[in-house]
């Protein structure tokens, strides 16, 4: 159904039920990555020493003193913070493999937030809620890159499940380029219930799945959560068909899907403009 043409209903927005509702949690999780609090590479580092959160030590590479890696340095240097001088090989440990740039940061975790709390921050900004639902996403470069596309595009917060998923990782980090930093994360036990409890707090659910009507037609001035599937899968069925509506991005060349971070640039974009018109 193309919501632009049936119109918004008003929704109940009264107390929900407690069987709807998912809080949220706010440990820091199961898994060792996320507990460590490192976060690696020059942009990640250089968001999180804006940020002001607390930071253990910054490890950098022996001999490297040259170019970004400088600045994040002497900035440390003015916080406080510990700047440990190490062999390329003891970072290479420390950040698992990945690319850190001759940088890596042991900082507090990030602390999951719920989801009341991204309610809040709407409505603190005076602003239509626009939420995003990761279903399923498993590989961390994909979650890092959708919370940079939510961060930029103005959403409020960003929704992941417990089980079956990536949480956020030091990869997470990295691949977000610094957004995880200003984008608040709900991580939830059940992602259909939360969903229900997003209705019951007014807000309308589109997934964006294959075969929906085109997403340029379809109204988003409204409270709004977007759900994301992952690439394998795309969002689950039992979350389609919670979902208000179902939205698509028309394909026109020979490869039948984008990239789950690519489709979220275009139609998180495109709702947050709607939104602010």
């Amino acid at each position: 159904m193309n919501n632009k043409k049936y119109g918004h209903e008003k929704r109940n927005s009264g107390k929900t039920p407690e069987k709807y509702c998912d809080k949220g949690t706010r440990d820091s999780g199961q898994n060792g990555e996320e507990q460590s609090g490192i976060v690696i590479g020059r942009n990640a580092v250089s968001e999180l020493l804006k940020s002001g959160r607390a930071i253990d030590k910054i490890y950098v590479r022996k001999g490297e003193r040259e170019g970004s890696v400088t600045v994040l340095v002497a900035k440390a240097i003015e916080r406080g913070i510990p700047v440990v001088e190490s062999e390329l090989s003891k970072l290479d440990f420390i950040s698992g493999g990945a690319n850190h740039q001759g940088i890596v940061a042991m900082a507090s975790m990030k602390e999951y937030v719920s989801v009341d709390d991204i309610l809040s921050i709407a409505k603190e900004r005076g602003e239509k809620p626009l939420i995003v639902i990761a279903d399923s996403i498993e590989d961390p470069h994909n979650l890092g890159a959708l919370i940079r596309c939510a961060e930029c595009a103005g959403a409020h917060g960003i929704i992941i499940p417990k089980r079956h998923a990536v949480g956020i990782t030091p990869a997470v980090y990295k691949s977000s380029a610094g957004a995880i930093e200003y984008m608040a994360v709900a991580k939830v036990s059940n992602i259909a219930t939360t969903i229900e409890y997003l209705k019951e707090k007014g807000l309308w659910i589109f997934a964006c799945e294959a075969g929906g009507d085109p997403y340029y037609e379809t109204d988003f001035n409204c409270p709004a959560a977007i759900i994301l599937g992952s690439e394998g899968n795309g969002v689950g069925r039992l979350i389609k068909e919670r979902s208000d509506f179902t939205v698509s991005i028309p394909m026109y060349g020979r490869v039948n899907s984008l990239n789950v971070s690519t489709a979220a640039s275009v139609i998180l974009c495109h709702a947050a403009r709607m939104q602010r018109e």
